[in-house]
């Protein structure tokens, strides 16, 4: 059996290969750092909703496991809204996919309707708990003054 021989041209070739793998790897762990990075600020996020939730909680004298159990479930949604606006920012709207006879054709992203399902649901837990999403300070209309 004949073995091949090792050329400059199959040698290089490899090499070739051989970075393009490298590069793909590189570019693979900057998408995980990436992704990391939006865990972290989803769960500092949530983090902070919580507190929020509770304190209004407290404030309005309600205690008990379904209340937490209802914010818990809130957070949840929190997260959700942000995976799917996340890949809505990522995608766009609309995203190009090829049709098994080879023909490209654009779809709608389905987490967009998704997002506005998430969104009613989170109102509707807010609304359960008679609690309000967080105001910003220094809106127009507030008298700092009092």
């Amino acid at each position: 059996m004949a073995t091949k021989k090792k050329t400059s041209k199959s040698t290089s070739k490899r090499e070739k290969e051989l970075e393009k793998v490298v590069e793909n790897l590189e570019e693979k762990i900057k998408n995980m750092e990436k992704v990391k990075k939006f865990e972290e600020d989803v769960q500092e996020k949530k983090e902070l909703i919580r507190k929020d939730l509770l304190d209004q909680l407290l404030s309005q004298n309600k205690f008990g496991k379904q209340f937490d159990d209802m914010i818990e479930d809130y957070l949840y949604f929190v997260e959700q809204k942000e995976r799917l606006q996340h890949d809505i920012n990522i995608n766009g709207l609309r995203y190009k996919t090829t049709g098994g006879n080879g023909f490209t054709t654009y779809k709608p992203n389905e987490s967009y309707e998704r997002l506005l399902k998430t969104n009613a649901q989170m109102l509707k837990i807010l609304q359960d708990l008679e609690l309000k999403t967080p105001e910003e300070s220094g809106g127009e209309g507030e008298d700092d003054l009092l």
